[in-house]
């Protein structure tokens, strides 16, 4: 079981090792989580992870260094672990050169969160899942469990955020290949949302064996479903909002950040921290604001700015990082029953894949329909769609094109779990567009 107390005894131990003008800081990580991974709707391998990890770093002037300890829930022999790697740094560091842009938090802010949930006995998630899937083949990987953040340095600072949340990672898999891909992430689990998702999935695996449609090149009306979006944002995100990429002219963005570009009033981006899973405060102890805007009814808001940008260009600290770790957009007023109808004759497009930026400057990217994607006709799925190329900008897409938002929006997690499980969260709307290109 995570505590705090086993965090704050290690971290009272370790500061007290501090010497003269060295400054320490130490970050913590911990996870407690059940995994499941289910084929054919059935359950094929279990597990639970269990891992705490302990960053240590090491400050004298400008010098720092730092080493990273996988610690083995045995006080005594953590201490005595992280006191050798501390060892180990103070005899590094006067070999090091000095850092200009070394920067941690000097004010001391203390802070914790605690964000509980209902995340469900995994036996209860396999059996709804089999009820409803128990025909059909259901491919998927749960990850649900607590995840905690901790921050503690030689100044008198201490920070903490532990939350629980769950992912479901799925598709349902038809013949030839094809294959509708869904998703369910929360901390406050529903099986009636579950079967809804589920439900929903059905219906579109049924559409698949329709006979294939191939849309003509050129530009198409087109709904873009949450996870579509967010194959585009996710892209987006790496450059596009950092404010060392900004300052250096780099970034997709930076004609909407000049001002030289704007997009439809209706568009408003954010970095929403509270309530997520992800920390409210860096690895370098700044205390980071609840929600940072960076898209405000068309326009560029604020850049996001970790610890060493923010030092070389002299503004506040707001990000751990420079990409969004919970990005979150707001709806529209078309309801998602009404999709279908509202889009008439076009394309549905559930997901895509293979996104890169074909025009970086322009802010265009190219990739891929993915998944259960189809055209539609008459307000009605006419069957699916044939994998095709699509090479749009961001400026067109989420500027003059955009047609509608959806009431409703989806909340999604990062499936990542290389090295730990991921807090990346996003909570977007659909979008209905006009002159989506399809260039092969």
């Amino acid at each position: 079981m995570i505590t705090r107390d086993a965090f704050d005894t290690l971290a009272d131990a370790l500061l007290a090792e501090a010497r003269g003008g060295e400054v320490l800081l130490l970050g913590y990580y911990a996870e407690d989580t059940d995994f499941a991974r289910l084929n054919r709707a059935r359950l094929r391998q279990a597990g639970h992870v269990a891992q705490r990890e302990l960053h240590v770093e090491l400050i004298d002037g400008a010098r720092h260094a730092s080493a990273d300890i996988q610690l083995q829930d045995d006080a005594q022999a953590d201490l005595a672990q992280a006191r050798a790697e501390l060892a180990s740094l103070r005899e590094l560091l006067p070999q090091l050169p000095e850092d200009p842009y070394l920067a941690y938090a000097e004010e001391v802010r203390p802070s914790e969160s605690v964000a509980d949930g209902e995340l469900g006995a995994r036996e209860a998630w396999l059996d709804a899942i089999a009820a409803s899937t128990g025909d059909l083949d259901l491919v998927g990987l749960l990850a649900q469990g607590v995840q905690a953040h901790g921050f503690a340095n030689s100044l008198g600072q201490r920070n903490w955020h532990a939350a629980a949340s769950f992912n479901f990672d799925w598709s349902l898999h038809a013949a030839g290949g094809r294959a509708v891909k869904s998703r369910y992430a929360g901390s406050r689990w529903n099986p009636e949302q579950l079967t809804a998702r589920i439900a929903a999935a059905r219906r579109r695996l049924d559409a698949l064996a329709r006979p294939t449609q191939t849309p003509a090149t050129g530009h198409h009306r087109a709904f873009l479903a949450p996870a579509a979006l967010g194959e585009l944002l996710d892209l987006l995100g790496w450059g596009g909002f950092g404010l060392k990429s900004l300052r250096t002219g780099q970034s997709p963005l930076q004609r909407l950040a000049d001002g030289r570009h704007t997009l439809h009033p209706a568009v408003k981006l954010r970095e929403a921290r509270a309530g997520s899973p992800t920390p409210g405060f860096s690895a370098a102890g700044y205390l980071l604001p609840a929600e940072v805007s960076l898209v405000e009814e068309g326009r560029f808001g604020s850049a996001l700015a970790g610890p060493r940008s923010a030092r070389e260009f002299g503004v506040d600290v707001n990000a751990r990082m420079e990409a969004p770790e919970a990005l979150e957009m707001d709806g529209g007023d078309l309801a998602e029953a009404d999709v279908l109808a509202t889009l008439g004759d076009g394309l549905y497009l559930s997901d895509l894949w293979y996104c890169n930026y074909s025009d970086r400057n322009a802010c265009r990217i190219t990739g891929m329909s993915r998944y259960a994607c189809f055209a539609v006709a008459g307000g009605e799925l006419a069957g699916p769609l044939a994998p095709m190329r699509f090479d749009a900008s961001i400026y067109d897409l989420l500027g003059d094109g955009l047609q509608a938002l959806t009431r409703e929006r989806e909340r999604m997690a990062d499936a990542s779990t290389y090295e730990r499980r991921s807090t990346a969260t996003q909570h977007l709307p659909g979008l209905l567009v006009d002159g989506f290109p399809l260039t092969l």
